[in-house]
């Protein structure tokens, strides 16, 4: 053989084995990476970081259900006795000062270096809706590294053979400070100002208290917000406590003409089932504009001259 032609042969083979060892080192790199947590993760990203340093559970279920039994490494707080929602004037259920909230967070242990892991019980919509307020007081306080378990605890336990314990584990205080995220929280003159310019606005309520035929105790009168289209959030979730996928979450939307873009107000009674959709809209269909107005009817209809739209009225 030419020596020539020898020679190129061996060149061309050399260059296909270096090839090569590129792909099959890129291959174990992707295939070996370490999965990225979104605003969901499964419960199989769960049972692969237990115990993993700067990766916190946080369960959000009663002080009962947490006691019995939860992920291993879990820590608790108390939704409702905590401080996550506090009174302000005659409104209760509103987020606390971002000082406080802070504080609230940096005496469960947790910094700003950790990532959260939100567990609920996963029964359902109001359920998850605990998930998503406290999820979306993380990012108000300029914290990204949070994440809720798609599906709670119900789902973990579907699989018997996946680890839980009873052990109650209570981390050292650290200090959280935070960077207040003002967008993502409508106020009372920013849903006067959408009503005139005709900001979108969406209630997340069953459509019994959209349409004012039943009225929240929180609530002084029954009805809506003038203009708002009704997205109920039990569509958003279904088995229990997964989130639809955001293929169909968009089109739950677009058949209720509601936006997933653009600036808009999510509101409920109390500003808790509406977190949830301002989970889905903010968070898995990516408005960046959406914001949800902490007050809701609650806060709207301290003032009986406020403008309420009834569409039924008995």
């Amino acid at each position: 053989m030419d020596p020539k032609l020898k020679k190129l042969i061996g060149l061309i083979a050399l260059k296909i084995v270096l090839v090569a060892l590129i792909i099959v080192g890129v291959t174990y790199s992707v295939m070996g990476a370490e999965p990225k947590a979104g605003p969901l993760v499964s419960v199989d990203w769960v049972k692969n970081h237990l115990n993993k340093e700067g990766i916190i559970f946080l369960d959000v279920r009663s002080k009962q259900d947490y006691v019995t039994f939860h992920v291993p490494g879990a820590i608790h707080t108390d939704y409702g006795r905590d401080g996550w929602r506090v009174k302000q004037g005659a409104v209760r259920g509103m987020m606390p000062a971002p000082e406080k909230a802070a504080k609230l967070i940096g005496l469960l242990g947790i910094g700003n270096d950790d990532h959260v892991v939100i567990v609920a019980n996963g029964y359902g919509a109001g359920d998850m809706g605990i998930a998503t307020r406290i999820y979306w007081t993380f990012k108000v306080l300029g914290h990204d590294a949070v994440s809720i378990l798609d599906g709670g605890i119900s789902a973990y336990m579907r699989n018997r053979k996946n680890p839980l314990t009873d052990y109650r584990k209570k981390l050292p205080e650290k200090e959280f400070k935070f960077s207040f995220r003002e967008e993502l929280l409508a106020t009372r003159e920013e849903v006067e100002k959408a009503l005139k310019d005709g900001t979108p606005l969406i209630d997340g309520r069953t459509d019994s208290f959209y349409l004012g035929i039943n009225k929240s105790r929180s609530a002084k009168i029954a009805g809506t917000l003038p203009g708002a289209t009704n997205l109920p959030i039990d569509w958003m979730v279904e088995r229990g406590g997964f989130f639809r996928v955001p293929e169909h979450q968009k089109i739950l939307f677009d058949t209720t003409n509601t936006p997933t873009s653009g600036k808009a107000i999510a509101f409920c009674n109390t500003g808790h089932q509406a977190s949830l959709t301002w989970f889905v809209g903010h968070e898995l269909l990516g408005n960046k504009a959406l914001s949800l107005y902490d007050g809701s009817m609650a806060d709207w209809t301290q003032d009986k001259a406020a403008p309420v739209d009834k569409k039924i009225k008995f």
